[in-house]
């Protein structure tokens, strides 16, 4: 049997009733009990890294999974990673820059409800990550939640309350685990020998969502505290110019400060295209702004951390961001 090493986090999965309400109380072993299958699958191996709830995760944390991972990873053939699904998008985006080119699979899941429930989802999404971390071909980073395999940067949390809580945005899911077994959609190959490693990140991102009227006023502001802005537009990537062109003049002096700026949209899918409306095409050639294309919000946000944390040369930034990894540009 291959052995695995389980990697607890919290969220969820792991809550149990307080007089607040659900906090994470259980740890491996009791969450491991709960579905003794697993053990009938895999050498399983336990480590409680951290207990909270995926709320008040943030980058030092994932720079501690990525660690953990590094840490073990020439013990182990693979790893199943239990978070809370609030902000599992972003550590599963964050670790596929961490941790890139792994032929060993890394995967995350988690429940909508507590595994010490009668009713919930996180017995089979559990035993599901399993199953998957132990099937052939297995690599890189992925979400497995309600039977779905996701590519860990094409992610998105989509409901609140439902089970098919996740969704693969643009991209489809690379296969599904049904009574047991994976059936592979999408075939995925890692071809360099060793993974690559990444211990810094730059959290300094400030995300902007854009309303109708908006000035970026605030920008002078921003530019003492944060390193990039990542603005959610409108439509296909269409900025407003308005008669005084404030907003242009806003984005040109935050690059002329050497800081990055990249334009997305908060359209949930099919991306931007900045080139197709006058609106947006004058801004992307104006102001020197990267623009996100198809990339999920979350990919885009841990993607820059990552490039940041490497360089501050804004060519490199740039060649970086377009360079795929994992299919979280297409």
């Amino acid at each position: 049997m291959k052995k695995i090493l389980l990697i607890a986090t919290g969220g969820t999965i792991a809550s149990g009733p307080t007089e607040n309400g659900l906090a994470p109380l259980l740890g491996t072993e009791e969450i491991l009990s709960f579905v003794p299958e697993i053990r009938q699958i895999a050498e399983v191996s336990a480590l409680q890294l951290f207990n909270v709830d995926s709320s008040d995760i943030y980058y030092t944390h994932w720079l501690k999974i990525a660690e953990c991972i590094r840490d073990n990873y020439d013990d182990f053939d693979g790893f199943v990673i239990t978070h809370g699904t609030d902000t599992m998008a972003y550590t599963a985006s964050a670790i596929s820059y961490l941790v890139q080119n792994s032929k060993k699979p890394i995967v995350f899941t988690g429940s909508q409800k507590s595994i010490y429930m009668r009713d919930t989802d996180a017995r089979n999404n559990l035993y599901n990550a399993f199953v998957y971390a132990v099937s052939p071909g297995a690599c890189l980073v992925h979400i497995v939640f309600e039977d779905k395999i996701i590519i860990g940067n094409r992610a998105r949390k989509t409901r609140t309350k439902s089970y098919n809580a996740f969704s693969s945005v643009d991209f489809p899911e690379v296969g599904t685990v049904r009574d047991g077994r994976v059936i592979t959609y999408v075939e995925e190959k890692v071809t360099a020998e060793k993974p690559d490693f990444y211990d810094k990140i730059d959290p300094r991102i400030f995300v902007l969502k854009l309303v109708p009227g908006e000035r970026l006023l605030i920008l002078p502001e921003l530019k003492k505290f944060y390193d990039a802005i990542v603005i959610e537009s409108f439509g296909m990537g269409n900025l407003p110019l308005y008669d005084d062109e404030v907003f242009a003049s806003a984005l040109l002096d935050w690059t002329n400060a050497g800081k990055t700026v990249v334009i997305t949209t908060q359209v949930p899918h099919e991306g931007s295209d900045m080139s197709v409306y006058e609106t947006g095409n004058t801004i992307k050639t104006k102001c020197g702004v990267i623009e996100a294309y198809n990339m999920t919000l979350e990919s885009v946000v841990t993607k820059l951390m990552w490039i940041m944390g490497q360089t501050r040369d804004a060519a490199e930034i740039r060649d970086k961001f377009y360079l795929p990894v994992q299919k979280d540009i297409i």
